[in-house]
């Protein structure tokens, strides 16, 4: 087992009923890159002020997302070109759990994340029924421009502060395809956000202080659209690209 599975086994637990006292789906979102050999490290000295959740006692959740953009990437060339008022569309599918929703996320021009979503009876590829309609009264997105865009994979741990106010979950083991039978893997790479209904204190922002790891606005979608899609628009991504590079220095792409 690794080192940081050990460590995570040891934090207080919490259950998915507590949590959704702190769904958060309204908030200020920070983001941080790391390397997978600082997360022992980091989740020990998370351990004072976060509970982890727990299903089932699993540590962790293994996701499934499956995201959604026009023809000539419309949503990924807003959030490139530094548009606020943008959207990401996903369906996502918490493996372990067996449960699936339709999901959209609207960045506000104050830099906010509010988050609608809608859970579906079975998995599925389609913006159809529910989703259609839940498409179509939060966006003026016409689902006949949408496609299949990228999966991405990943396991999530989700920590909640001992005061129900934040959450920070912890992605790692991030594979990417684009629809055809190659899984791009990243093994080294961790993406934590730190997720609050304002900015405020916290002891992972803290944390990462003390670690010299810096902010990354770093969107997992459009890190892999930058990454496979050759058609797209990258220039703006690419120092974010080089800093991933650099942290995964064994990586190749």
């Amino acid at each position: 087992m690794e080192k940081f599975l050990e460590i995570l086994n040891e934090l207080k637990p919490i259950s998915l009923a507590e949590m959704d006292s702190v769904k958060l789906l309204n908030r200020t979102d920070v983001k941080y890159v790391f390397h997978k050999d600082e997360l022992a490290d980091i989740l020990s000295k998370a351990a004072e002020f976060y509970r982890t959740l727990t299903i089932n006692e699993r540590r962790f959740e293994n996701y499934d997302s499956l995201y959604f953009d026009t023809e000539d990437y419309q949503l990924y060339s807003a959030h490139h070109n530094g548009r606020t008022n943008r959207f990401k569309l996903r369906m996502r599918t918490y493996m372990y759990s067996d449960i699936h929703f339709f999901e959209i996320k609207f960045k506000t021009n104050g830099n906010r994340t509010v988050k609608k979503r809608i859970q579906l009876p079975e998995k599925t590829d389609i913006i159809s029924g529910i989703a259609l309609e839940l498409l179509e009264r939060r966006t003026d997105i016409p689902a006949e421009t949408l496609k299949k865009a990228i999966r991405i994979k990943c396991k999530r741990i989700t920590m909640v502060d001992k005061l129900l106010s934040e959450r920070v979950t912890i992605d790692f083991d991030l594979s990417y395809n684009i629809g055809d039978d190659v899984w791009h893997e990243w093994p080294e790479l961790v993406i934590a956000e730190v997720k609050q209904e304002k900015s405020g204190h916290s002891p992972f922002i803290k944390i990462m202080f003390s670690k010299h790891i810096r902010q990354v606005s770093l969107s997992k979608y459009c890190f892999g659209i930058a990454n496979y899609v050759n058609t797209v628009r990258k220039n703006n991504f690419k120092t974010k690209i080089r800093y991933v590079d650099k942290i995964c220095k064994n990586h190749t792409f």
